[in-house]
């Protein structure tokens, strides 16, 4: 069974907290979520939460490939969701 979606509340509340300092970053996720925003899972809601802890630049780095995510960030869920932020 295909996982659920989030819904339209639930969605608007992902994209305020996805709101970034830096406008690169914005703009990679406006368009992360202008492609895949109706199909966000709960866990890749989490996922991205997650992401939006780090800091500006840290983040920058990772959805531009100078860095991978190491630590607890180095987790399957997060590699593919950062396939789906980095596509273009």
């Amino acid at each position: 069974m295909a996982d659920a979606v989030l819904d339209d509340h639930a969605l608007g509340k992902l994209r305020w907290r996805c709101r970034r300092g830096l406008l690169e970053n914005d703009l990679l996720l406006e368009r992360f979520f202008a492609r895949h925003g109706s199909s966000i899972t709960p866990g890749q809601a989490q996922v991205l939460e997650e992401l939006m802890q780090l800091a500006d630049n840290d983040l920058m780095d990772i959805l531009l490939r100078r860095k991978e995510p190491a630590g607890e960030l180095d987790r399957a869920e997060v590699r593919a969701l950062l396939e789906l932020l980095r596509s273009r």
